[in-house]
C-alpha cells in the first residue's frame, strides 16, 4: 500500500493519490460508493490498475480503526 497510495503536497493539495497521479483516494472511493466495479473504474481510467483500487480500500480501511465512537453532543 506505500508504494500505491503517496502524499505529495504539489499534488491534489496533499490529498492521498494513486501512485503520484491526480487520482484522489476520495474520488475512487465515492466511484465504488455510487455503484462502480473495479473493472468499470479500470475501463475508464487505462492507467489504473487493480492492485491500486484494492490499496485504495486497504487505505479507507486501515483509516477506519478506531477504538470507540461517540456521539457528539447537540
Amino acid at each position: 500500500m506505500n508504494e500505491r497510495i503517496t502524499m505529495d503536497p504539489a499534488i491534489c493539495h496533499g490529498k492521498p493519490c494513486i501512485r503520484g497521479l491526480r487520482y484522489p483516494v476520495e474520488n475512487v472511493l465515492e466511484w465504488l460508493s455510487s455503484g462502480m466495479t473495479i473493472e468499470d473504474i479500470l475501463a475508464d481510467y487505462a492507467d489504473l490498475e487493480r492492485e491500486d483500487i484494492l490499496a485504495v480500500l486497504a487505505f479507507a480501511a486501515r483509516l477506519a480503526h478506531v477504538n470507540r465512537v461517540e456521539r457528539l453532543a447537540a
